[in-house]
């Protein structure tokens, strides 16, 4: 059996429209590189269709985010920030590289004591430098306190004042993130704050 000439189809994943490409070649496993725009995929002749189209939207949104994280990651270096908030500290925790990442969605952040290493969630790119960096000093207090114990929020207070504040913050944020597809029209349109009404972005 040959394999099959490309096809192509439209997508639009996390909001970005892309060109998808498909092509059926002898593979084992479906592949997918992400070029500009374009989608290229190869996979297996006997794969059914209905399997395929199920795979495509999730990988797809993979390649994106890791596009995504990349570009974020190259254009600014947020070590820096990390660095004069762990000065803060008693003893100031060792921070080697801080990365925005899209793998990151059951947390906030993390942060690991052995690396030095600190993985933000790419969403909080977008937010207020006020809520970065107190997720910064909540991660950098597990370095002291691997857990939440009263110790733990008493260190990150003094750290950073603004603690309460930025977890109001995203506490708002996901209960709205978790209900804003079943909001009514009328509603939504409320929400939708004009630029330069939305507060402090500092």
């Amino acid at each position: 059996m040959r394999a099959m000439g490309p096809s192509e189809r439209s997508l639009v994943v996390d909001g970005v429209a892309l060109t998808v490409r498909v092509e059926r070649k002898r593979v084992k496993n479906v592949n997918a590189r992400l070029l500009g725009s374009v989608l290229a995929i190869s996979a297996p002749q006997r794969l059914p269709e209905a399997e395929l189209e199920r795979i495509i939207p999730e990988l797809a949104s993979k390649l994106v985010r890791r596009v995504r994280a990349r570009e974020v990651n190259s254009a600014e270096n947020v070590a820096q920030r990390a660095r004069s908030i762990a000065a803060r500290f008693p003893e100031p925790p060792r921070v080697t590289e801080v990365r925005f990442v899209a793998t990151q969605t059951r947390s906030w952040g993390s942060y690991s004591p052995t690396t030095g290493v600190v993985r933000l969630s790419l969403v909080l790119r977008q937010m207020p430098g006020w809520v970065l960096e107190a997720v910064l000093a909540h991660e950098l207090a597990h370095a002291f306190h691997p857990n939440h114990s009263r110790a733990f929020w008493r260190l990150l207070r003094q750290v950073c004042p603004s603690t309460e504040r930025a977890h109001g913050f995203l506490a708002g944020v996901s209960w709205l993130a978790g209900r804003w597809q079943s909001l009514p029209p009328v509603e939504r349109a409320l929400l939708e704050v004009p630029e330069g009404d939305g507060g402090d972005d500092d």
